[in-house]
């Protein structure tokens, strides 16, 4: 069992790492950034999707917009789009659980509005035809995928891919991008500096 410790640690390093190590992830994120504040500034919001854990992704990173991540500062306006149960449940059951997502773009999102789909696979059904109907609305995209990205690939502004096809690694890789793409927009919205070492906040 031990070992089984080690083998998976050293697979989510390797992830990591290569992560840590692709400038054009390092690019995107910046980029991804950038255009997230100045949407936000001008009163535009981040809508965030995804399924089982990517869902789980969704409401994490949008808690940190809202409540805070290391610095107290202004809310941001983000929403995840897989928290409301009648919602949620009223589409699946009149139409399919492929709109749940669409649905709420097309209700909630305006021009300037920046979406971010997440799926691990890059072909969850319900965030593609969501990338779609963004793109209609005149809605940047933003894809946090791995597999090479997916059918999201073309439908995404921006693609954050981690190099791999392992879900859990994935995922663990996208946690900690999240993190520092919110660090990101709060320094371009606020000109915080995270030179230093963020603030540790008890929970």
């Amino acid at each position: 069992m031990k070992d089984l410790v080690r083998r998976q640690l050293a697979q989510s390093i390797a992830t990591l790492q290569a992560v840590h190590d692709s400038q054009q992830i390092h690019d995107t994120i910046v980029a991804i950034g950038q255009l997230t504040a100045d949407a936000m500034k001008a009163g535009r919001k981040l809508l965030v999707a995804g399924n089982g854990g990517s869902a789980a992704d969704s409401q994490h990173l949008v808690a940190e917009f809202v409540a805070r991540l290391t610095v107290d500062r202004p809310a941001l306006r983000a929403i995840a789009l897989t928290t409301d149960s009648s919602i949620l449940t009223a589409i699946g059951n009149d139409y399919t659980y492929d709109r749940v997502f669409e649905r709420q773009v097309e209700a909630l999102g305006q021009p300037g509005d920046v979406f971010l789909g997440i799926s691990t696979s890059g072909n969850s059904k319900n965030i593609v035809r969501a990338l779609e109907q963004a793109k209609k609305l005149g809605i940047a995209t933003i894809g946090f995928t791995g597999n090479n990205g997916g059918k999201m690939r073309e439908l995404c502004d921006y693609n954050v891919i981690i190099p791999s096809s392992v879900t859990m690694n994935i995922q663990e890789s996208h946690l900690a991008l999240e993190h520092i793409f919110c660090m990101v927009v709060e320094r371009f919205t606020f000109g915080m500096d995270f030179d230093k070492q963020p603030q540790i906040l008890s929970e």
